[in-house]
């Protein structure tokens, strides 16, 4: 069963700056697609929970597991949901 996928302004925001530093939002997209199918990511994006400002949500690096480019979001996996929250680099979201 696929989640649906929907996204915060902060989100939006963040995508428009990736897309004026040129960088290859193919991958972000590939990672929304293959999270909206199977509801988890693959080790090589290293998905993992985090704590403090966004305790309860998830992030992982686009891009590869020392990639400085993020993507944070919180998962419903009852009502199967995604809110799609910030996504570039540590400085750009912490």
């Amino acid at each position: 069963m696929a989640y649906s996928i929907s996204y915060a302004g902060s989100f939006k925001k963040d995508y428009k700056r990736l897309k004026k530093r040129n960088l290859p939002v193919e991958e972000l997209e590939e990672a929304l697609r293959i999270l909206s199918e199977t509801g988890t990511l693959p080790d090589t994006y290293n998905p993992h929970k985090l704590s403090g400002r966004y305790a309860g949500k998830w992030e992982c690096h686009i891009g590869g597991r020392n990639s400085d480019w993020l993507m944070v979001w919180e998962q419903n996996d009852t009502e199967l949901t995604l809110l799609m929250l910030r996504t570039g680099s540590h400085a750009d979201i912490y």
